[in-house]
């Protein structure tokens, strides 16, 4: 058996296929925020038309996408409205607030789904006596603190009508959109329909290096564009990591399937040690929530243990780990995480300390 390291912390470690390393050695370049890079501007038409949007704007990161559907859809002071354990609101350092200088409101979701009738009751079309003007509605999907849960398309719609009633536009933070697109077996322009503007990552499952592209209307990313521009995010000569781009839009999209199949296979051996660690019926993407509430050790004594077994995993709350499936994640190597599960269950039931062997 294999005793290289089995990294389950994130999609986000994934490496360039060699059709990529390829793509990005012989990529035609050029200034990207002068006369344009082709490279970039290819895939930027091409997620355009992924996602069924007008138009796209290679930035560095999804959390730049982020920003930047922010700066473009709002103005200064009103309210972005938000799921609760959102990318936005949680792991992006208060950019809503502090470079957007925007408020955000957390509103109640079950499973990642924003609860309709608090959304209802929260959004505000114009500023009031006593609450702020809603500048946008940003839906996350898949859902990553909720464990990569993907909320239904006629959820989504619900949240686009009752936004467009408002006159509030609607965002979709997809960094993992081609993840939920599988999951929900439609083509990924299905799941953007519902947002104004979307933003997706090329790497995480799609393993390209590095990259985000956010889409939506021509006059929209114009105005992106600026912004970016603002925030330092121009880039030059980018058609060296776009080129990585396009290939995982040509060719990485279907094998997400893959990724899904063992996170639920993964799940499912979690739970047969003990059912309160995880339950496969919950698992849709690739994306494992381990709950550790009922273990006497906290979840950063467990990443200790499963390391001296070769096992890396990100301990995400003082009781939780979040175990994330991907292309360099085989069958086997979901089997040797369950064992080494098994064998960190066993020695805390025992009393032995996090760094044991075994």
């Amino acid at each position: 058996m294999s005793t290289s390291l089995i990294d389950l912390r994130s999609d986000t470690v994934t490496l360039p296929t060699e059709r990529m390393r390829e793509a990005m050695a012989s990529a035609p370049l050029g200034d990207d925020s002068r006369d344009g890079d082709p490279t970039v501007r290819r895939l930027e038409a091409l997620s355009a038309e992924r996602t069924g949007k007008e138009a796209g704007l290679f930035v560095p990161s999804g959390t730049m996408a982020n920003l930047l559907a922010l700066l473009t859809h709002t103005g200064r002071g009103v309210e972005v409205l938000v799921s609760a354990g959102s990318h936005i609101s949680r792991t992006e350092m208060g950019g809503v607030a502090g470079l957007a200088s925007l408020f955000h409101r957390e509103l109640p979701a079950p499973r990642g789904a924003i609860d309709l009738a608090a959304l209802a009751e929260a959004l505000s079309p114009g500023l009031a006596h006593n609450r702020l003007a809603t500048g946008l509605v940003a839906i996350e999907t898949s859902h990553n603190d909720a464990g990569g849960t993907v909320p239904s398309l006629e959820h989504l719609g619900a949240v686009q009508k009752l936004a467009r009633e408002r006159d509030v536009p609607v965002h979709i933070d997809g960094a993992r959109l081609f993840n939920a697109a599988i999951a929900l077996g439609v083509p990924a322009s299905r799941v953007a329909a519902f947002g104004d503007s979307v933003g997706f990552c090329v790497s995480k499952g799609l393993s390209a290096p590095v990259g985000s592209v956010l889409c939506g209307s021509a006059a929209f990313i114009e105005r992106a564009r600026a912004f970016r521009r603002m925030v330092g995010g121009n880039l030059r000569q980018a058609g060296v990591v776009a080129a990585a781009g396009i290939v995982a839009l040509e060719e990485m999209i279907e094998r997400l399937a893959e990724d899904h199949r063992r996170a639920t296979a993964l799940a499912s051996g979690l739970a047969a040690l003990d059912p309160i660690l995880s339950d496969p019926r919950e698992v849709e993407t690739n994306i494992v929530n381990v709950d550790l509430s009922r273990s006497n050790r906290m979840a950063s004594e467990w990443a200790v243990a499963l390391k001296a077994r070769g096992i890396l995993v990100g301990p995400t709350k003082p009781k939780r780990i979040r175990l994330l499936t991907h292309r360099h994640i085989s069958d086997d190597d979901v089997e040797r995480a369950v064992i080494a599960f098994r064998e960190v269950h066993r020695g805390f039931a025992e009393g032995k300390p996090a760094d044991a062997a075994s």
